[in-house]
């Protein structure tokens, strides 16, 4: 925004308060305020009078014109305006860097305040309060992005890209998470483009205990870019994400009970984790209003993520502070890269409805490149935000030919989940994520359970996940052999130190235990094997 906006927004805030006697002749730079009329003549003040009267720096006086009363601004009769509340008031636009107008959103100004306005152009902090009473958006595209006095954005009062709603409610993919979640990023503006980077690298040491286990240290994390502007009434979105997870190796880091996907193309990895692809999302939006809360969105990608289940794991809130993986991966979003998605979708108000075609197998042993395939399979997810706290979901998906190890065998999946974050007291934010998900191979219906949650208080954080799933891929050689139910807990903090403006340095760590039944027992060195991880980590604030 410009400067003229935030003295337009003062002027609309005084403009509300009977000003005192002395003030009734105060002019803003730039503008001209007319005040309530003075009982009595007014005095006729000498051009000699005000040249005396003028100091140093002291802006010159703008007679301000008589003008017709406008609406909201009735004058009494006694000629005194009466307050603001009776109708807004025609307010100057404030103009993008090209010159071209801008709409404003007058619900969310924080009215009689100044607030710091940046450079245009100049790089900032993006930092999604939590606190923030998020009400009316107005149309997408919008924005009102006032900054505190240090700099950070305040992006509670922008819009999203896919509908009229907080930008903070959007997640991964086109999931939806609770209106009151966090968001920390880089942010900087050129002309009519917003934008927006978030970064984490983590150096991470796992051990995990038994005959399986196995230690190794690895990096991970990703790399995520975002360049939005204004497209007719809605908003055209791009993004791209990275991934430094293949330089761990085709073969993962070690996971107890954790399974899925291959590091040779012919043995399946078991009890460790795969690593992601190099390039994890290369997408496109676009979005149009079709009302004051109702929106139509089309999005594209390869890879990308289908309308299936709830955000990404490095996504949630909850959990996004953890480096490790959930073992219920598999069952609830492992479809974040798919190698084609086209997604089409409807949103009304705090409902949204969507279905996606995309290509179900999932990725590969080679992991620097960029897949191809037919968009074989199909998802359709109802999303649905009640409150500003909580985000749910319920999603149905046929998967074509899914595992590269089981040719010609379909999936059927089902998923549920809930999403929740609020500030429970100053300085003390929590969130938490309930989730179920069903595989369906052949006749088999094979579920998983997972619970999540963190509570942030300054640069602390704990988080905590219990899980289990019906596995039935434990036992090597074995095809759709029995399902073997398993289990783990894990608790973890970090601690994260400012290092620069934009970057902090994380310090933590975290314990597992895993819970396998008596026939896996041997297998594993018991019916408890452990698991922990130290971890560093970079992250772009």
């Amino acid at each position: 925004m410009k400067f003229g906006l935030f003295v337009a927004v003062s002027a609309f805030a005084l403009a509300s308060v009977p000003a005192p006697a002395d003030a009734q002749n105060m002019n803003m730079p730039g503008m001209a305020m007319p005040m309530p009329a003075k009982k009595g003549p007014p005095r006729k003040p000498t051009a000699k009078k005000i040249s005396s009267t003028r100091t140093k720096g002291a802006p010159k006086k703008v007679t301000a014109k008589k003008a017709a009363p406008k609406h909201g601004h009735q004058p009494s009769a006694k000629g005194v305006a009466t307050p603001m509340d009776q109708g807004p008031t025609s307010m100057p636009q404030p103009q993008s860097r090209s010159g071209s107008t801008m709409p404003m959103n007058h619900s969310q100004m924080q009215h009689g305040t100044m607030p710091t306005q940046p450079q245009a152009g100049s790089q900032g902090s993006m930092s999604m309060s939590t606190d923030q009473q998020h009400g009316d958006k107005g149309q997408t595209g919008q924005m009102n992005m006032p900054t505190s006095g240090h700099g950070r954005h305040e992006m509670g009062n922008m819009t999203g890209a896919f509908g009229s709603y907080p930008m903070e409610r959007e997640s991964s993919g086109t999931a939806w998470q609770p209106d009151l979640s966090e968001h920390v990023g880089l942010m900087e503006m050129s002309g009519d483009w917003t934008l927006m980077a978030h970064g984490v690298l983590n150096l991470v040491y796992s051990h995990q205990s038994g005959p399986r286990g196995d230690d190794k240290a690895f990096a991970s994390g990703m790399l995520m870019g975002m360049a939005r502007r204004p497209l007719g009434n809605g908003a055209l979105k791009l993004r791209a994400s990275i991934s430094p997870d293949p330089l761990m190796g085709p073969s993962g880091y070690p996971l107890l009970l954790a399974s899925g996907e291959t590091a040779n193309g012919r043995d399946r990895l078991i009890d460790r984790q795969h690593p992601h692809d190099f390039v994890m999302e290369l997408s496109a939006s676009a979005s149009q209003n079709l009302g004051r809360n109702s929106s139509v969105f089309l999005y594209t990608a390869l890879p990308g993520e289908p309308a299936f289940g709830p955000s990404a794991f490095m996504h949630r809130e909850a959990i996004l502070d953890s480096p490790e993986a959930p073992i219920s991966h598999h069952w609830l979003d492992s479809t974040h890269i798919s190698f084609g998605v086209i997604t089409a979708g409807l949103v009304l108000d705090r409902v949204k409805l969507e279905v996606s075609r995309f290509n179900g197998r999932e990725p590969d042993q080679h992991r620097w490149n960029i897949e191809t395939g037919p968009l074989d399979s199909t998802a359709v997810r109802v999303s649905w935000n009640p409150t500003t706290t909580l985000a749910l979901q319920g999603s149905w998906g046929h998967f074509t030919d899914p595992e590269q190890l089981e040719p010609g065998v379909d999936q059927k999946r089902l998923s549920a989940s809930a999403l929740y974050a609020r500030e429970i007291a100053p300085g003390w934010k929590l969130a938490a994520t309930l989730a179920w998900g069903r595989k369906t191979v052949e006749d088999h219906n094979d579920d998983a359970f997972a619970t999540e949650a963190s509570l942030k208080h300054d640069a602390w954080t704990l988080f905590g996940r219990a899980e289990m799933t019906e596995n039935r891929e434990l036992v090597a050689g074995v095809e759709n052999g029995p399902a073997y139910r398993v289990g783990k807990v894990s608790l973890g903090t970090v601690r994260d130190f400012r290092i620069a403006e934009h970057l902090s340095i994380g310090v933590g760590g975290l314990l597992a235990v895993n819970f396998v039944p008596s026939e896996l027992a041997p297998l594993y060195g018991g019916n408890n094997p452990t698991g922990a991880m130290g971890f560093v980590r970079l992250k772009l604030r």
